[in-house]
């Protein structure tokens, strides 16, 4: 559906903001694009949809090369991307209705079509008793309704969120969240997310990317990055411990003691596999830690366990049989 092939972006002062990135989103998924402020995500959300052209690379975007497009051809490829904004981008002098029948009047839509359409939107986003308030009667979840309406308003078969709940409080943002998850399963929609919460891509995505100075630093299945991350950015984002529970597994860690981050996920979420280790190989095992993270695609959880007795080796190589990652913590980087 989306491909982007080496794509670079550097500006005319020489700042590279995007280098060599390649990045492949299949129909129908909801890819999180995340990473700290500065790292290039909202710029490559802009380049997917021409708002910046790059200055090298390729763009296919259901089987079309946009990148080779006229402005007029570009236009009418543009009306099946819908967008949403941090900041809404609604216009101020319209109402509700006005906003929303905007995309349709530049699409050229006739005036009695856009009247039901508008309704249509206004009734799938809930805001349908707002059809006559102003963005200024509004709250911050309200306009983000109407801007999903106005998106969605053109049966687009894309949708790019950039930052759509950074300016929401968490109650709001949940909202919108389950808004978008119904839509793109209405619709079967491919989604692509720019955010730099943690907590959006485990509530929405099915794939992530992480991105670092411009690069993607890490790409997969969302449970399969939170179970295993490699990259040092991408174990800050996803930072399951609590800064209380690092100092009491630093603590042990200092004495020498055999500490090991004990990672499951799937169906050994459900499974009593500690417990067994301890019936099966007579260890000890003190839980310094743990937690499950409830993801959009399946449930990936941890453990932080200081282990003791003769059979240490064993009890881990049964664990690792299980399909468990096990990672011994042997210093403060290894959190």
């Amino acid at each position: 559906m989306i491909e982007l092939k080496n794509i670079t972006k550097t500006y005319p002062n020489g700042f590279c903001a995007i280098k060599k990135l390649d990045l492949e989103v299949k129909a129908g998924d909801i890819m999180g694009i995340i990473g700290y402020s500065g790292a290039g995500k909202s710029t490559l959300i802009r380049i997917i949809n021409r708002l910046e052209d790059p200055s090298s690379g390729e763009i296919t975007i259901d089987g079309c090369d946009i990148l080779e497009l006229n402005s007029r051809e570009l236009q009418k490829t543009r009306q099946k991307i819908g967008m949403i904004f941090q900041h809404f981008n609604l216009l101020s002098s319209r109402d509700v209705f006005g906003n929303v029948a905007f995309a349709l009047e530049i699409a050229g839509w006739e005036k009695q079509k856009i009247s039901k359409r508008v309704y249509e939107l206004l009734d799938l986003v809930g805001l349908k008793e707002k059809v006559n308030f102003y963005p200024s009667q509004l709250s911050g979840g309200q306009k983000q309704r109407v801007a999903i309406a106005r998106a969605l308003a053109n049966h687009p078969k894309i949708l790019l969120c950039d930052e759509a709940t950074s300016a929401l409080d968490t109650k709001t943002t949940k909202s919108i969240l389950d808004l978008l998850k119904d839509i793109q399963k209405k619709f079967n929609l491919t989604v692509v997310l720019i955010t730099h919460q943690i907590e959006v891509v485990k509530e929405i995505c099915n794939q992530m990317c992480v991105m670092s100075d411009g690069e993607i630093i890490e790409r997969g299945l969302v449970h399969e990055v939170f179970a295993n991350p490699n990259h040092e950015v991408t174990k800050e984002l996803i930072s399951y411990l609590p800064p209380t529970d690092k100092s009491l597994i630093l603590s042990h860690i200092k004495t020498q003691n055999q500490v090991y981050k004990i990672v499951f996920s799937g169906e050994n979420t459900d499974e009593p596999l500690i417990s067994d280790v301890i019936k099966r190989f007579g260890v000890d095992a003190n839980i310094l830690s743990g937690n499950i993270e409830e993801l959009a695609t399946q449930n990936v959880g941890y453990l932080i366990i200081e282990f003791s007795g003769d059979n240490i080796a064993q009890s881990l190589e049964y664990l690792k049989q299980k399909g468990l990652n096990i990672q011994k913590l042997e210093k403060k980087n290894d959190l």
